[in-house]
């Protein structure tokens, strides 16, 4: 069997947490030749609008218009996954299974806990990826211990202030057509589901309206911001420009 190694792997507790608050950064980074995939812990069951099957179907829909190269679902159980062993050593397998460089997650606190809790687990399961004594298989084969060079939290509701902010000036059309994708959850004056924070007419301005904010001051037209735990550090100063 193949082994497939990713440059990115993308953890959301739901679908679309990736596409609505980095879904830009990985359309860029998909079209500048890196492999991407996302993990998703849940398909948002427990969501006021839409239906696990329509979630699923949804994400399908998003992951191919992305181009990614796999998509998976943890099925855990919306707003009450918890941090035990067993949800740790799921998340310890596909990221030693994929050996992302770059492993990207929800923020650290936000409107919805559950994305808190997801950013704190899969921190913590980066760093235990990398421990040999923990074990894992993978169809039924050992794994060996992994660890990613860099691990970023997303900003999603709530505002953070980055430490790495990614120009995606001259992809926002492309985000807009990625976040239709899910149009159960967003606004759809036709919908007879309930009024959500996520599903008026205005949540993609608030999104751009970020995106403009988030890129002006680092001197972007947009920009997706990232917050990380650790120093973000650069082999030399020109690297930065």
């Amino acid at each position: 069997m193949t082994k497939i190694t990713l440059d990115i792997l993308a953890f959301s507790a739901h679908p679309d947490d990736v596409e609505i608050s980095c879904g830009a950064t990985l359309i860029k980074s998909i079209s500048q030749g890196m492999r991407v995939g996302i993990v998703d812990f849940t398909a948002g069951e427990m969501g006021s609008r839409g239906s696990k099957e329509t979630r699923m179907t949804e994400a399908s829909k998003a992951s191919e218009l992305l181009g990614l190269v796999v998509r998976e679902n943890l099925n855990l159980r919306d707003c009450f996954f918890q941090s035990d062993e067993n949800n740790l050593r799921a998340i310890i397998g596909k990221i030693r299974q994929y050996k992302p460089s770059i492993v990207l997650c929800n923020s650290p606190s936000d409107r919805h806990p559950d994305h808190a809790r997801a950013s704190t687990m899969v921190r913590e399961a980066c760093f235990y990826s990398g421990l040999a004594r923990i074990e894992t298989l993978h169809d039924n084969e050992p794994q060996d211990a992994w660890r990613p060079k860099v691990v970023l939290q997303y900003i999603q509701d709530y505002h953070h202030k980055p430490d790495v902010v990614v120009d995606i000036t001259g992809y926002w059309e492309q985000k807009v057509k990625l976040l239709e994708c899910y149009s159960s959850q967003f606004h759809n004056p036709d919908s007879e589901g309930p009024s959500t924070p996520i599903s008026g007419a205005e949540f993609f301005d608030f999104v751009y309206g970020k995106a403009l904010n988030t890129g002006r001051q680092a001197g972007y037209t947009l920009g997706e911001g990232f917050v990380c735990e650790r120093y973000i550090g650069v082999s030399s100063l020109d690297r930065l420009l």
